[in-house]
């Protein structure tokens, strides 16, 4: 299952995901450190479809975890070189000219 949170300020529509089973935890490498906050990340629970239909409406994304990444990259969301891994954990942040 996937997380998805709808921000919305103005002409902006930010969505954060993540893979559910991460939600609460944190993970660092090196140099970077994510924490998979349950207040900024928890939202409906869902599938593909849901995730796809708020990305297509989001101009903004914060994305966490393995099934998320991979289903933003092979909707053409995300583009995999340009995917951070911390400590295992894919994350991407989009943005979309609307």
């Amino acid at each position: 299952m996937i997380s998805v949170k709808v921000y919305s300020r103005g002409p902006e529509v930010l969505v954060a995901a993540c893979d559910s089973d991460i939600l609460g935890r944190t993970f660092r490498s090196k140099s970077l450190k994510i924490h998979v906050s349950e207040g900024f990340y928890k939202g409906d629970s869902g599938g593909e479809d849901m995730l796809v239909s708020r990305l297509e409406m989001c101009t903004i994304a914060n994305l966490v975890g393995k099934k998320t990444l991979e289903i933003a990259i092979r909707h053409g969301f995300v583009d995999p070189a340009c995917v951070l891994d911390i400590d295992g954990i894919p994350h991407a942040q989009m943005a979309r000219l609307m």
